[in-house]
């Protein structure tokens, strides 16, 4: 296993939290409902450390994810530096969402606020953290006034662009590992979804709350929690409506995610099933309610969702000849690369792993730098190189990961 004194992933730090609190190891895999294999395999840094695990482990040892990730990620480096100081603004703002506004300002039109939010959503699918960030705070303190301003029907309307705008900022703080940031923002994006009064946009909201509830573990609450969302738009997504399919499918998605990560395959690819069928009711390229629900967006899904149950074998299968539109965010599809390495790396190709984080790295590279499954890889690899190549060291100088 990795002796490097300063070698660092976070199998390490389970295994540091797991003696802080006496247990054993086949303690540990009991509270966490996994097996000790599993548990012994991750802190030797021979299996990597996946969400679904962390998930469990952090909640069984009362801790959080982010200790055991060691997040955020603060890397020395004038793009670290960057992209990290957009925080202090998005969290002032965030918290700030009922003070009273500053009514000498006069904020643009709804068309003109409604283009706005269009062009940082953009950034968001581009995944370009720091200039997202940094615009962000702006266009929600201008939505705020312009709420402050509006009559009632605009208000509302407003109110479901103050909503995604919230989305796009928890997007920002949770890639760059602030999860309880991202929950407080999460709050934000149901709050004004459900003074939109749009079903959808509140459908939407769903989405990111069962996030949340995928994060900690509580995978059995957040099916519930999606069925209920599903049933209150089924019958507008019966009808035909395009966005309400959309919305539909994707918190299937959503809904197979936390099977997965529950273990349960069988149900996992049920919610696959429906959302591919939904996805060809859908026109490619669809972005309602910037959650971007096609059929390749499905695509990408299906292979990650056969990582997060640790079946790389499967997740290779499903993604051979696997092409992309030119519509597909790069944030998908670099999440895509990022997936399907861990899935090399658990069908035992290490070099295909690799080969495939540095497309990760040329599609989104804010994205894989700052993403932990990106330095789980590099460190099961690491394990297996003795050598260290100078392409694994140099990806993980990239992202701040010392071997």
């Amino acid at each position: 296993m990795p002796t490097d004194e300063g070698l660092d992933w976070a199998g390490k730090r389970v295994s540091a939290q797991r003696k802080l609190r006496g247990l054993s190891q086949q303690q540990l895999a009991d509270a966490a409902n996994v097996s000790k294999s599993l548990v012994k395999a991750v802190e030797q840094g021979r299996v990597p450390a996946s969400a679904a695990f962390i998930a469990s482990v952090s909640r069984a040892l009362l801790t959080d994810a982010a200790t055991l990730l060691s997040q955020p990620y603060l890397l020395d480096d004038q793009d670290g530096r960057s992209v990290h100081s957009v925080i202090p603004g998005l969290r002032r703002e965030i918290a700030s969402y009922r003070l009273p506004v500053d009514d000498k300002v006069q904020p643009r039109s709804y068309s003109d606020l409604s283009q706005a939010v269009a062009a940082v959503s953009k950034k968001r699918h581009a995944a370009t953290l720091d200039t997202l960030g940094a615009e962000l705070p702006g266009v929600l303190s201008e939505i705020r006034v312009a709420i402050e301003w509006a009559n009632p029907s605009d208000r509302m309307k407003l109110y479901g662009l103050l909503a995604e705008a919230y989305a796009a900022a928890g997007q920002v703080v949770w890639k760059l590992g602030y999860p309880d940031l991202s929950s407080l923002t999460t709050e934000r994006v149901e709050w004004a979804a459900r003074k939109s009064g749009d079903p959808l946009a509140i459908a939407a909201a769903d989405f990111y709350v069962a996030g949340e509830l995928i994060a900690a573990a509580e995978w059995s609450g957040a099916l519930r929690y999606l069925d209920d969302a599903r049933h209150r738009i089924e019958d507008e997504a019966r009808s035909g409506n395009e966005a309400a399919l959309s919305m539909y499918g994707v918190l299937h998605l959503k809904s197979g995610l936390a099977a997965a990560r529950a273990g349960d395959a069988v149900t996992s690819d049920s919610h696959l099933d429906e959302a591919r069928d939904t996805a060809s009711r859908v026109q490619p390229g669809s972005d309602y309610y910037r959650l971007a629900f096609d059929a390749d967006s499905v695509a990408i899904w299906s292979v990650g969702l056969a990582v997060e149950r640790l079946d790389g074998t499967e997740a290779v299968k499903r993604a051979d000849g696997l092409r992309f539109r030119s519509s597909t965010p790069r944030e998908r599809v670099g999440h895509h690369w990022i997936d399907l390495a861990r899935a090399y790396q658990l069908h035992g190709n290490r070099e295909r792993a690799l080969s495939t984080l540095v497309v990760a790295r040329r599609v989104a590279p804010q994205q894989a730098r700052y993403h932990p499954q990106v330095r789980e890889t590099l460190v099961t690899l690491a394990e297996h190189d003795r050598r260290r190549s100078e392409s694994l060291a140099g990806m993980a100088r990239w992202v701040g990961v010392k071997l």
